[in-house]
């Protein structure tokens, strides 16, 4: 395990019925191509050895022995592999047939795991060969070679890295309650599936969502590995699904109805699991009264390289595209939600907001102009304000009057120049000096000038601001910092531009390409005169670096408690330009990075005292709910790492 992650796979070998010479061939070519690629852990099928539709040959006692002696073959053909195999084999324990899986580690059976839940309907005739594993009473047996404890207690293999994993069979999953959980519960990182499930038409899909929720439910990483090509057809068709989740997320699948072995291999991120687990209160306390009896698996002697062959999605705040229509509805229907509840329980039917013509303050207009037509109030309630000052362009200006006019709000235009010049002669300014001093100036002017006006009209001012600019402080403390109600306070600047642009599809032609212009518009706090050609001369993401960085920086850093050097690891994946995605060297990430980190800790002080607003998606940096720290934390460690990558 490197960076968090483990290497699985799911093996899906050609069988032929009864015949365990052949059977182990397939599996130890599997094998050996796995452990060359780095693979620590590999799952087969159910009773791959033998085949799952012996039938009545189950009782043959030559089958029995032949697969003992395939086993054997096994623990030989590891004794010098690190890998870490899970084959499924009957083994006989006294009087009991059991269905078991083995588990092998250099030339040891670690230990064998019987099933518990037997199905006995329909095409399955299971306990006619088989008893559960809750019929069995702790046994010590001889088994290939081998001094084994076959227990019906719960039982978890540890890895050298400290990986924990359990180990169920078919229709184990398919219970109501499933050993995996208290697996889980015990402390099982990841469960394993031997699996033997026939095709049927839809089962497929049920199947899909059965495991995703089983690994969502138990926060881990869950790998199936289930029957294919070989098995008798006489009464039904076994596809050979090998399909791989992590929390809910199906990482890696294989091809169904395959005539040729497969392999589905993949990394599970352990880290994030166990991250996500320490958060959940919930787990936590579910976890009481679980136990397990550990079994250690052996040393790995081989030195591997590390290379990330998972995709990393470089916008974790974006919806997929197939559920962006729906996720976007979601998202304003949210933050209209919370806006029209503040406004019902003050009693407040006017609204006032600051108007830019930029992304944020679009948003924060669209979100009040769906609160008002939800509520059946008049859009004339909502004022929207501009307030052009020494950096605002044409096109700002423009477009903030023009989209108010379309959308039919109440419309306000406040210079803020004269107030401003007439402040930097009060307090000694001078106003060639574009320093921090000239831009707080601007920003605290205009929100005296929506707070006063809110007063005058019994209204209620709502910001604007997001959560990208949040976890940046770049935002004006006790100027735009400032609201009465935040309705953008919990979504990234990389997502509002899919917002506004998804809004643009439900209103009138001129709004619509008023919005296209806005999000084409560069991103600027406009504070800074124009150039020469009257263009925007301050862009932020040129002064703090690009939002699409610090987005990923965000996510993965609040979300999970990754550590810098991960963090970079997964950013110079994601944005490697791979696919057609976007690129950017090594370099500028580290750079962008140590920004995000030293910004991210010295700005706490302003999120501290953040005004109210709706919690949109699982990132949230609210004082009184999400992210509690400190305004004086120390980012040392995380600079110092930063600085050593």
């Amino acid at each position: 395990m490197q960076h968090g992650y483990i290497k699985v796979a799911a093996a899906v070998p050609l069988v032929k019925v009864a015949d365990c010479d052949y059977n182990i061939q397939q599996i130890e070519n599997i094998i050996a191509q796995a452990e060359g690629k780095g693979v620590e852990i590999i799952v087969f099928p159910e009773l791959s050895i033998t085949g799952y539709t012996c039938q009545d040959l189950f009782r043959q006692s030559l089958l029995l022995e032949q697969a003992e002696t395939a086993i054997l073959m096994l623990l030989d053909f590891t004794r010098n592999l690190d890998i870490i195999t899970i084959v499924g084999v009957p083994v006989a324990v006294g009087n009991l047939l059991l269905n078991c899986a083995a588990i092998i580690q250099k030339g040891d059976l670690l230990g064998l795991v019987p099933k518990t839940f037997l199905p006995n309907y329909g095409e399955f005739y299971e306990k006619r060969w088989f008893a559960s594993s809750q019929d069995l009473q702790p046994s010590e047996i001889r088994y290939a070679g081998n001094t084994v404890l076959v227990t019906p207690q719960p039982t978890l293999f540890r890895t050298c890295d400290g990986v924990l994993f359990g180990v169920e069979i078919c229709e184990d999953a398919w219970a109501p309650a499933p050993p995996s959980t208290s697996l889980a519960l015990a402390g099982a990182d990841i469960i394993f599936n031997l699996s033997a499930s026939d095709e049927l038409i839809g089962k497929h899909r049920y199947l899909d969502s059965l495991l995703s929720q089983q690994s969502a439910r138990t926060i881990s990483g869950y790998v199936y590995s289930g029957c294919g090509f070989g098995e008798s057809s006489q009464d039904a068709v076994y596809a050979g699904n090998a399909m791989i989740y992590e929390n809910g997320q199906l990482l890696a699948a294989g091809q169904r109805f395959c005539l040729e072995p497969q392999t589905v291999t993949t990394q599970i991120d352990i880290e994030k699991l166990r991250s996500e687990r320490r958060a959940n209160s919930t787990y936590a306390a579910a976890q009481r009264g679980h136990g397990s009896r550990i079994v250690n698996a052996h040393t790995a002697t081989a030195k591997r390289d590390f290379e990330l062959v998972r995709y990393v999605e470089p916008y974790p705040f974006i919806p997929k595209a197939a559920d962006m229509a729906d996720s976007c509805n979601e998202i304003f229907s949210i933050q209209v939600a919370g806006l029209a509840k503040r406004l019902v329980h003050t009693g407040c039917k006017t609204v006032v907001l600051g108007i830019s013509g930029g992304l944020d303050s679009t948003l924060a207009l669209l979100v009040c102009v769906k609160t008002y037509d939800k509520l059946g109030w008049d859009r004339k309630g909502i004022i929207g304000i501009t307030m052009p000052g020494f950096g605002t362009t044409d096109r700002t200006h423009d477009n903030a009057m023009s989209l108010m006019e379309s959308l039919g709000v109440t419309i306000r235009e406040v210079s803020i120049t004269a107030a401003v010049k007439q402040h930097f002669i009060d307090i000694g300014q001078d106003i060639a000096q574009h320093d921090v001093t000239y831009e707080n100036s601007q920003a605290r002017e205009r929100t005296q000038i929506l707070m006063d006006i809110a007063n005058k009209a019994g209204g209620l001012v709502v910001g604007t601001g997001d959560l990208s600019e949040l976890a940046l402080g770049w935002a004006t403390y006790n100027g735009d910092h400032m609201s009465m109600y935040g309705v953008n306070a919990g979504i990234p600047k990389t997502l509002i531009r899919y917002l506004v642009k998804f809004a643009a599809t439900d209103v009138d032609e001129v709004s619509r390409k008023i919005l296209l212009d806005i999000i084409d518009t560069p991103v600027s706090p406009e504070l800074i005169p124009a150039d020469e050609d009257g263009n925007i001369s301050q862009k932020t993401e040129d002064i703090v670096g690009p939002y699409e960085l610090h987005d990923f920086f965000l996510y993965h850093i609040l979300r999970f408690g990754f550590r810098p050097a991960k963090v970079y690891m997964l950013a110079r994946q994601a944005f490697n330009g791979a696919n057609g995605g976007p690129k950017y060297d090594e370099d500028t990430i580290k750079k962008w990075l140590t920004v995000f980190l030293r910004r991210f800790f010295a700005q706490q002080f302003k999120r501290s005292c953040l005004p109210d607003g709706p919690k949109v998606g699982s990132i949230s940096l609210s004082p009184r709910s999400d992210w509690r720290m400190p305004s004086d934390a120390s980012s040392a460690l995380w600079l110092k790492e930063c600085g050593q990558i």
